[in-house]
């Protein structure tokens, strides 16, 4: 336990810049606080003692804001970083060297029992505000962007943005920062599938509005303007009336 609990601590240094000290980190970080608390727990409901394991985790929530069920499975090196409003199921299962940030919620999606939440492979990273729901597995390496809804399992490897969270290809650039942790958390340069859709969709429309005034000038020779200049007249029309 001690020895999770050095990793866990060293997991602070290595991924939050903002880490100045031992001391700070064990005085100031909720998060710590609520990995501790959650070991603690843990161990009283592997005992099968699950009141007190419940007493332990709501004044864990109550302290930290951050809410872990005590049937949870953690790894080494995990680290919740700010933590508020963090959500972790009873059946979900967490790899070694996780990353999560605020608002995450691993859950479930019905009343059934057995198990009914995620497992989380190692070295993944779930960036705010991101939901994974259901019994199926988030593979080694991958990153959740931010606001995601996860559905269904994620291969290794992967990086899943959007509402149902999809799998994207990240443009075949990989971000490579030296000296850099292992572990890459630059959440913030996830793709936009959506602004890529739009893009895709204002491309075709130039290129048609493109061919509509080749063939007018052919059957004319007078082409009828754009849409932007066809709107940009309405505007007028209306602005004069």
């Amino acid at each position: 336990m001690f020895g999770r609990l050095k990793r866990d601590i060293q997991a602070v240094f290595e991924r939050d810049p903002a880490a100045k000290s031992l001391l700070e980190v064990l005085l100031c970080y909720p998060g710590l606080h609520a990995v501790i608390m959650h070991r603690v727990a843990h161990f009283f409901y592997r005992k099968k003692l699950f009141l007190i394991a419940r007493l332990i985790s709501h004044f864990s929530r109550f302290l930290t804001g951050i809410e872990i069920h005590p049937g949870a499975r953690i790894g080494e090196g995990f680290f919740i970083d700010h933590g508020s409003g963090v959500v972790i199921g009873e059946t979900t299962e967490i790899g070694n060297n996780v990353t999560i940030y605020q608002g995450v919620t691993l859950g479930g999606t019905g009343k059934e029992r057995g198990k009914r939440h995620p497992t989380i492979g190692n070295n993944v990273v779930i960036s705010t505000g991101a939901k994974i729901l259901g019994s199926f597995t988030v593979g080694d390496n991958s990153k959740i962007g931010a606001g995601s809804v996860v559905l269904s399992s994620v291969p290794p490897n992967s990086t899943v943005v959007g509402v149902p969270g999809k799998v994207v290809v990240r443009d075949g650039v990989k971000i490579d920062h030296p000296g850099d942790s292992l572990i890459d958390l630059r959440h913030d340069q996830l793709p936009d599938p959506v602004s890529e859709a739009i893009n895709c969709l204002l491309l075709n429309i130039d290129r048609l509005e493109r061919r509509v005034r080749e063939l007018e000038i052919q059957v004319a020779g007078k082409p009828a303007g754009t849409a932007l200049e066809v709107c940009e007249g309405v505007g007028r029309e209306r602005a004069d009336i």
